[in-house]
């Protein structure tokens, strides 16, 4: 039988941490290197797969590695309440920087320009990967691989190119940035190569994005309300994609 204790201790410096039995299961379903997969409870953990993901279940079956409860709170802090944890391969940056410079492009790039709460990050990788957005790019200093992010964002990570790139290097695309004074997205059609730019949660676009940007576009919004949370604008921005230009099925 393999050590999984050992086997965590070797790979996790250099992994992503997935947390939970969801992130397990997206991460198994779009390929990901899984190196090591724990559990309290395999037989629990592999019922929950016949229920929610039997795709994937034969796959969880020959990972899983169950370990004592005590031994699941040593390897991860704050245990997710399925159980379940798992280490994988983070995507070659070389491999995502390919994927984001593709052309033509089927789908938009979001840009989250300088954001700052981890959890809101995840909740934008997880709505990309719903709509299948080619990809997520972030500027600034947040690490868009962090474990906070890569639990908010339910394992997707590895159903989209999730980097961190300057605003000089964003990808090639119409940048079309969200902006309170910019022309009303209901009367646009977002192309499938648009770069959908997004200002972070507090100070909006920074001046180098604002820069870049080839059109500022607004959401609707009723008179007297600030702001809408980032990840409702990303998701009313994707949706109105969806709507009017051709998105996958």
């Amino acid at each position: 039988m393999n050590d999984p204790v050992r086997a965590w201790h070797q790979c996790a410096d250099a992994s992503v941490l997935l947390d939970g039995f969801h992130a397990l299961k997206h991460a198994v379903r779009f390929q990901a290197r899984i190196q090591v997969a724990v559990t309290t409870d395999r037989r629990a953990t592999l019922g929950l797969a016949d229920e929610l993901a039997p795709d994937v279940r034969d796959a969880l079956d020959g990972l899983l590695e169950e370990v004592p409860e005590v031994t699941l709170k040593a390897l991860v802090p704050r245990p997710h309440p399925t159980a379940v944890a798992a280490l994988a391969v983070r995507p070659s940056r070389a491999a995502n920087l390919e994927t984001l410079a593709r052309t033509p492009r089927t789908a938009p790039v979001v840009v989250l320009d300088n954001p700052r709460n981890l959890g809101n990050a995840g909740a934008v990788i997880r709505l990309a990967a719903g709509f299948g957005a080619t990809g997520v790019v972030m500027t600034g200093t947040l690490d868009p691989w962090h474990p906070t992010v890569v639990r908010g964002g339910a394992g997707l990570h590895f159903a989209t190119a999730v980097e961190r790139l300057t605003v000089a290097e964003l990808p090639p695309g119409p940048v079309f940035a969200l902006d309170p004074e910019g022309e009303d997205i209901r009367g646009l059609k977002l192309p499938d190569d648009a770069v959908l730019a997004f200002g972070s949660e507090r100070s909006g676009l920074s001046p180098e994005l604002r820069a870049r940007a080839d059109h500022l576009v607004s959401l609707p919004m009723r008179p007297q309300v600030s702001s809408y949370n980032l990840a409702t604008s990303v998701a009313m921005t994707l949706f109105h994609w969806s709507a009017t230009g051709s998105a996958p099925a």
